[in-house]
């Protein structure tokens, strides 16, 4: 009988149901997508950010301490500390080896162009592609870590030693130009070179001469050396225990140290760094860092903030429309006090109603919402979005508050029904 009550009435109040429906379609359709997308956005929103360059660089901790206290980053009692580029490949052993997607190894130098000018030199992998004592390929290199760069030409490939790539401020001062040779001398070391391409980097980078890493080692006769690494690597926004573990690894308890270690946090990936690169120091480019933090932090909570408005807006228009079918059924529902019914037998009666109806609407929006969640990852970020599970059971909940909530004011109309009246018309 109860039952058969229901089905009559969603047959009989079909167009009300159906706005139901759609109404908690709508709702949870968004609340899905927005959750998947949230879950799933992390690695994609730094991911788009990791054009915008290196995020952590490694230096020989003398040189990272005199340009802590005096700001030097160029000359004698700094470049002559070095790193070793066998060390380079290395960070892909790290425990968060995945997570590092591009690296480039530096060396800086100087040089006299044409016998008349000196000019700095920068050594490094543009692409490089190696294979990892484990068998593992990868290809990385500063190509990957400028993609901002204006580059006319071309940019060096992993044996173009005999090519460089000019500066544009140095090729405007110099006049020089594509395919252009220049003559680089230092001390007793000389050799031509063709101008291979002319980049536009927007800061101190354009008044330089960028080389392959072996030919600067072979300017500067620093065979197997590299003065720093710069490196781009997904990493998870700092807390209150990472900014603790920045200070002083040591002051953590061992349940903290595990759990830091073991997320990735950009002072986490550094320390773990430093355990592979000798004499190194890796040290976060804060700037990029922090920005990144910033706007995975602020994208999650204008997510969040959609779904609960979404969840509102809901609530507000199945209220809405569970009010009105149940005034439209007073004088039926009248007709049941009248007869012996209890209340809360009557609230259940409606409320089932609601649930089968919010139950149908909720598995067609989880499924729409699914899709939702796709188009926004192909359109943003050019792949899909992986589905989290738990998402099924957050949806769920959500749906079963959001109908309560919309049905309070319904019930407390039936509760407030008074059968003499309704059966009377009034």
């Amino acid at each position: 009988m109860f039952w058969h009550m229901i089905i009559k009435t969603l047959i009989r109040q079909r167009s009300k149901m159906l706005m139901i429906a759609f109404t908690v379609i709508l709702g949870v359709s968004l609340s899905t997508a927005m959750m998947n997308v949230m879950l799933g956005v992390g690695d994609k929103v730094n991911r788009e950010l990791k054009v915008y360059g290196a995020n952590i660089t490694v230096r020989h901790k003398d040189a990272a301490l005199m340009s802590d206290l005096y700001g030097l980053n160029e000359g004698l009692g700094v470049n002559d500390k070095f790193l070793y580029e066998e060390d380079v490949l290395k960070l892909k052993t790290i425990f968060w080896g995945f997570n590092i997607i591009d690296f480039a190894p530096m060396l800086d130098g100087r040089a006299t162009m044409n016998s008349s000018s000196e000019v700095s030199l920068t050594g490094t992998w543009t692409e490089k592609h190696a294979v990892l004592s484990t068998g593992e390929e990868l290809s990385t290199g500063l190509k990957s870590l400028r993609k901002w760069w204006d580059v006319k030409g071309e940019w060096l490939n992993e044996n173009d030693d005999d090519s460089v790539m000019v500066g544009s401020i140095l090729a405007s001062e110099n006049d020089i130009h594509i395919g252009d040779k220049i003559t680089l001398t230092n001390d007793s070391y000389t050799k031509d070179y063709t101008v291979k391409g002319i980049f536009n980097d927007g800061g101190n980078s354009d008044s330089k001469i960028l080389m392959t890493l072996s030919a600067v080692q072979d300017i500067m006769n620093l065979h197997g050396k590299v003065s720093s690494i710069e490196i781009s690597a997904l990493t998870t926004p700092d807390n209150d225990l990472a900014r603790k573990a920045a200070q002083d690894p040591h002051s953590l308890s061992p349940d903290e140290y595990e759990t830091w270690y073991c997320t990735a946090y950009v002072s986490a990936i550094c320390h773990q760094i430093q355990e592979v690169i000798r004499d190194g120091v890796a040290k976060p480019v804060r700037q990029v860092a922090e920005s990144e933090g910033t706007i995975l932090n602020k994208t999650t909570l204008l997510m969040v903030l959609i779904t609960i408005l979404s969840s509102i807006g809901s609530a507000l228009a199945i209220s809405n429309l569970i009010t009105a079918s149940v005034i439209e059924r007073s004088q039926e529902l009248g007709l049941l006090k009248a007869l012996g019914a209890y209340n809360w037998q009557i609230a259940l009666l409606v409320l089932a109603e609601i649930m089968l109806t919010s139950l149908i609407g909720g598995i067609l929006g989880y499924f729409l919402g699914i899709g939702f969640a796709q188009v926004i990852g192909q359109t943003v970020f050019g792949s899909y979005i992986e589905i989290a599970r738990m998402v099924i059971l957050i949806v769920a909940v959500i749906l079963f508050f959001v109908t309560i909530a919309g049905s309070i004011p319904a019930i407390r109309y039936l509760m407030a029904l008074k059968p003499t009246e309704v059966l009377h018309g009034k």
